[in-house]
């Protein structure tokens, strides 16, 4: 009697896992299931794919400041002297790091105006909280998507430049280093 090698087994498994992660997936499918290639892909990594969809479907979505146990609370900054808050902001950046919550594009502001827009934004946003090791939340706190100017003049190469000209036309503002240099923990994008 000859026994499955086990490089079998394993391709068997990772079927059988492909077929229960379609079939949780098919009340929610949309396009980005239709994507998954199986010809490029391994079944194996396919699977990871669809299980970070699956569960970014089932994620519950929540204030950022529940993410923490106990519940994460800063001071208000009105109360809080530029030393204190500094002190603050250095742990808060970490602890929200620690949540695989990265702030980009932070050196464009004081640290009164970082420590601001996290109490004021970011803690009180609702977002799907998805535990996976891998997986991080990107916070952008340049707002490039309303109004690039400040990336434009802090963060963009000259390539983004070049491109954010033929795109529209426009005309981008002089580059300038950050006037806030700072060290953020940092995560892949």
């Amino acid at each position: 009697m000859k026994l499955p090698d086990s490089h079998q087994t394993d391709d068997v498994e990772h079927l059988l896992r492909n077929a229960q992660l379609r079939d949780a997936l098919e009340p929610l499918y949309d396009e980005s299931i239709g994507c998954v290639n199986a010809n490029v892909m391994s079944t194996s990594s396919e699977n990871e794919f669809l299980q970070s969809m699956l569960e970014w479907e089932r994620a519950p979505i929540m204030p950022i400041c529940e993410w923490f146990d106990p519940q994460l609370v800063l001071p208000s900054p009105d109360q809080l002297d530029d030393e204190l808050l500094h002190k603050i902001l250095h742990q808060t950046v970490q602890q929200l790091f620690e949540k695989n919550i990265v702030l980009d594009f932070t050196e464009h502001l004081s640290d009164r105006q970082l420590y601001c827009l996290i109490y004021r934004d970011i803690l009180p946003s609702h977002e799907k909280r998805i535990d996976r090791r891998d997986n991080y939340l990107h916070w952008d706190c340049a707002n490039v998507g309303d109004d690039p100017e400040i990336w434009l003049r802090y963060y963009a190469s000259e390539e983004e430049r070049q491109a954010w000209v033929e795109e529209t036309g426009g005309y981008p503002p002089q580059m300038d280093d950050p006037p806030f240099p700072r060290q953020v923990p940092r995560a892949p994008l």
